[in-house]
């Protein structure tokens, strides 16, 4: 059984989201705060944290480096109550797979820890092999290296920059990236794509404000360049 953490101090969206994932099938651990995270995640190594960007003793965002740092495996979901795009921006900067804003509904938050956990643990794929230039991504071992060297992404890095190298040269708009990895397209959403796209280009260029890899398409979205 998949093991889910929910995190956030307010005590009655702990209850709701604990009903309806258990409702969903899956185990459920909890925590009020960020420090209580950390140690359940540790001990407990969930597959994935629901998360709460606003809490007490260590927040969101602080918990995100350091379970990132130690699991970079586990999936993770934010929850903030705040309307700043930076917020959110940020927390996927450091790494978060998805994000909904309170108040939220908790049969979407359902389908969303089953679309990232979809991505995360899908089962091997038949053994595909992507290259271009330096840059290699086996699809079957979801590994993909630069110059030999392994590429630490999480799953939404790894499977953007799969669908990018699955067509070289074409110019993906944000919505068909996000609909590759989320199975469906929310408009209100399409802008976390560029998120992960900074993120994917501190890992793969060597100088990230002047991209070799993936460029900008402006008007559309982006593409990897395949010369």
């Amino acid at each position: 059984m998949q093991k889910i953490l929910v995190v956030d101090d307010e005590l009655q969206i702990v209850r709701v989201a604990r009903s309806y994932l258990e409702k969903a099938g899956y185990r459920v651990l909890t925590a009020s705060n960020g420090q209580e995270a950390l140690f359940v995640a540790r001990h407990e190594k969930p597959d994935l944290v629901v998360l709460d960007l606003q809490m007490p003793e260590m927040d969101g965002l602080e918990f995100t480096r350091r379970v990132r740092a130690e699991q970079p495996d586990i999936a993770i979901i934010m929850l903030t109550a705040r309307v700043e795009e930076m917020d959110r921006i940020l927390g996927l900067e450091l790494g978060a797979d998805d994000y909904m804003t309170k108040p939220f509904s908790p049969r979407e938050l359902v389908a969303r820890v089953r679309a990232v956990l979809r991505r995360a643990q899908a089962a091997p794929a038949p053994a595909e092999v992507l290259q271009i230039k330096d840059l290699r991504l086996d699809k079957g071992r979801r590994e993909a290296t630069l110059a030999a060297e392994r590429l630490d992404l999480t799953p939404t890095e790894f499977d953007l920059l799969a669908a990018l190298m699955s067509a070289p040269g074409r110019a993906f708009s944000r919505a068909d990236l996000l609909e590759t990895v989320q199975g469906v397209a929310f408009e209100a959403y399409e802008r976390t794509i560029d998120a992960h796209i900074k993120n994917l280009r501190h890992k793969l260029e060597p100088d990230p404000a002047n991209p070799q890899y993936i460029t900008t398409v402006r008007g559309v979205g982006y593409r990897l360049e395949d010369v």
